[in-house]
């Protein structure tokens, strides 16, 4: 299957929306689990899509910045990886080892370029600030967005565009060749989601959450026993016979989220009774309720 003229096109165009979208618009639609989602949507292979946006967003869910410092392009990896994993036959696994994480760490590159170019505008807008020209303001706020999308775009587009051969030539490689090489990479893409959990890990306060991690860890363990074992006796029934639907979901996840979600509108409400009790104490002086200060305190 090829990558057709029109999917090259929309790739591009979402390819240069999501950065404006992370930078200003903010519909989280810059995030790689969107990205496999709407890739996935335009190449036919939502299941793909999935799978790989899902995986590079776990791969760097503890992965962040602060000011003005560039990291890791998931997004732009997320496209390539879900178009030329659809279009040429390539397992997910190995489509997020070989293409989504190295063009990410890649497209740190063109980030830096959007970065320096973009001060161009910058300066031009602090020259419209002095003369209080207010269109001309808007005017090179808005061209600013131009080097951000160009950034994604171009490198997006000259990889679909002419990078299919190549890619084509490496998959078969890998799959002949250097099988044990190929081979490798899947299982690496299979535990790369695991390497975002550990950062986030190390950045997260453990100690003082210890208990929340072994409920969690024990919740999900359970619920993956359950599910699995009522999944498998409908299928068992199902089978024996045919008029029993089997509408058994496994939805584990689901309920380790919801028991989440508790815990942190429990979490909340205490951090909000907290504060009150805070406040009070930052008085150097004991009131009573007619607001008259107490004579041991004086």
């Amino acid at each position: 299957m090829e990558i057709l003229w029109w999917q090259i096109a929309l790739l591009s165009l979402y390819a240069g929306y999501q950065i404006l979208d992370e930078l200003q618009i903010y519909s989280s639609l810059s995030q790689p689990v969107f990205a496999g989602l709407i890739s996935g949507l335009i190449m036919g292979d939502i299941k793909t899509g999935l799978i790989i946006g899902g995986s590079m967003q776990l791969t760097i869910l503890g992965v962040g910045t602060f000011g003005g410092a560039s990291r890791i392009d998931a997004n732009s990896g997320t496209i390539l990886a879900v178009a030329f994993s659809s279009a040429l036959g390539m397992s997910p696994q190995q489509a997020l080892a070989t293409l989504a994480v190295p063009v990410a760490s890649l497209m740190i590159q063109t980030d830096i370029l959007a970065r320096f170019a973009n001060t161009f505008f910058a300066h031009r807008v602090d020259a419209k600030i002095e003369q209080m020209d207010y269109k001309g303001i808007e005017r090179n706020f808005l061209l600013g967005m131009v080097p951000w999308s160009l950034s994604r775009m171009i490198p997006v587009f000259l990889a679909l565009a002419f990078g299919g051969n190549l890619v084509k030539a490496v998959v078969n490689y890998l799959n002949t060749d250097l099988k044990w090489l190929g081979d490798g990479l899947t299982v690496a893409g299979a535990v790369l989601p695991a390497v975002g959990f550990a950062i986030l890990l190390r950045y997260l306060p453990v100690r003082k959450h210890l208990p929340h991690f072994i409920i969690g860890f024990v919740l999900a363990a359970i619920f993956v026993t359950i599910f699995d074992g009522i999944s498998g006796l409908s299928g068992a029934v199902s089978g024996l016979d045919k008029n029993f639907v089997n509408a058994s979901t496994n939805l584990p996840m689901l309920a380790i989220a919801l028991i989440g979600l508790a815990f942190a509108i429990m979490e909340y409400k205490k951090s909000i009774e907290v504060k009150p009790k805070l406040a009070g104490t930052t008085t150097s002086a004991n009131v009573t309720e007619e607001g008259e200060i107490e004579d041991d305190e004086l």
